[in-house]
């Protein structure tokens, strides 16, 4: 499969850290971010690569040349061959796929130059093969979703709505950002679009939404833009500390699983209405600890009330929105939701006769945290579930991992450590395994 890179941007906000170079060859630790990007590539067997460049582009021609010879530069061949498109005149950051789709006759990556990430291409490769549709997105959770283009899909990952960063968007939302890696067939490029000039999102993907024809394809993998100084730095701090490597979905992962009332929000009983959702206090620190230590935060929790008739499942997923808002706001992100809608007991009026069953997911059963282990490969021996009773640790416990309890009282029922919140049940967890 061809890789389509574009690195042509100029990155005029990240000028204070270098200006005379083209984006993608601001160095990390050492090293320009596009060579990480072709070594990741080249080492999941995707060495066709197709470079559009502009702004200095010879700077980038100079250091990288076709790719399968030594490098004046390095002083050693990078293992892929590079043909390169040179854009005379700005095209837009979609333009120069026109000049070239002639060479794109089958499915191709298309990846930024300027972002940092660590990713299972085959993984989602496949994930779009098995689709069939003109394009999938690659879509990710991260820490600052309110300037970031935002994706809704329905239940099965089929895109309906794109919101660009200038559009208005809903008072709540999921966390579901744009990560600007996408694997497009070449449908896409028979459109006709005026212009030379042409803006990838706006102009050539976005209009696809509620086609049927564009998928997101959700992960927690590393995918980091460079933007701005402050990510650059923290780029920087990722890599000195073995998270970016760390969360390719090839590698075994580590999760932190979150109960959710009482642990991240307000405990009110049956909650029911959105307007009774507060995250309590030091939650979005908690979990920006946790997003930070590169574990997942998943959050796995028991919702009869849909059982009970009380509320929906749009109506619950409606104050999951708000959850994901709320820590989103304060830089903190989840990499996951799940609930169990069932619950055991029978005959009461309202009822959703079909979910009263006895499950596999309701805690104290294992479900939702196995569940999660085989989608997203997490080492269950490796991670913690905190939560504030029982149930949830006995969940953990026959699901094998470490148990937290967010209790204020004496309250033991075997975990590991106790805390007065959230925010101190992490402190101790990271603290304990930096302590060895």
């Amino acid at each position: 499969m061809k890789v389509v890179i574009m690195a042509g941007g100029r990155g005029t906000r990240i000028s204070s850290i270098a200006n005379d170079i083209p984006k993608p060859m601001i160095p990390i630790n050492g090293k320009p971010v596009l060579e990480y990007e072709l070594e990741g590539l080249r080492n999941q067997g995707f060495t066709d690569i197709i470079l559009t460049v502009g702004y200095l582009g010879q700077v980038i021609i100079d250091y990288f040349g076709d790719g399968d010879g030594t490098s004046p530069v390095t002083g050693k061949p990078f293992g892929v061959h590079i043909t390169y498109y040179f854009e005379k005149e700005p095209l837009g950051n979609a333009g120069a796929l026109f000049k070239i789709r002639d060479q794109l006759t089958e499915d191709f990556l298309l990846l930024n130059a300027d972002a940092m990430f660590d990713v299972d291409f085959k993984r989602f490769v496949a994930y779009h093969k098995a689709h069939g549709g003109w394009v999938t997105l690659f879509t990710h959770p991260n820490s600052h979703p309110f300037d970031s283009g935002l994706i809704f899909t329905d239940e099965n990952n089929v895109v309906q709505r794109w919101l660009s960063k200038e559009d208005v968007r809903p008072l709540y939302y999921n966390n579901c950002v744009n990560a600007g890696l996408h694997v497009i067939s070449p449908n896409v490029l028979e459109q006709e679009i005026e212009g030379e000039k042409i803006d990838l999102d706006r102009q050539l993907l976005k209009p696809l939404a509620a086609t049927g024809k564009m998928y997101a394809y959700h992960s927690p993998e590393y995918v980091k833009d460079m933007g701005t100084p402050e990510r650059y730095q923290g780029v920087c701090s990722d890599l000195k500390n073995g998270v970016i490597q760390s969360k390719n979905l090839r590698n075994c992962q580590k999760a932190i699983f979150l109960d959710r009332d009482g642990t991240i929000n307000q405990y009110v009983g049956f909650l029911k209405d959105i307007d009774e959702f507060v995250l309590l206090p030091g939650v979005a620190e908690a979990v920006r600890l946790i997003n930070a230590k590169g574990y997942l935060a998943i959050v796995v929790t028991n919702q009869p009330v849909i059982a009970r008739g009380d509320i929906n499942r749009a109506q619950l997923l409606e104050i999951h929105k708000k959850m994901e808002t709320l820590l989103g706001l304060e830089g903190a992100y989840l990499d996951a939701v799940y609930y169990c809608p069932h619950h055991p007991d029978k005959g009461f009026e309202g009822e959703i006769p079909e979910l009263k069953i006895k499950c596999d997911c309701r805690k104290p059963k294992p479900g939702m945290l196995l569940q999660a282990a085989k989608e997203y490969n997490i080492d269950l021996s490796e991670s913690w579930i905190v939560g504030d009773g029982e149930n949830d640790i006995k969940a953990g416990k026959a699901a094998g991992c470490n148990t937290a309890l967010v209790s204020n009282d004496k309250s033991f029922w075997g975990q590991d450590i106790t805390g007065n919140s959230l925010l101190e049940c992490m402190q101790q967890i990271f603290s304990q395994r930096e302590n060895g």
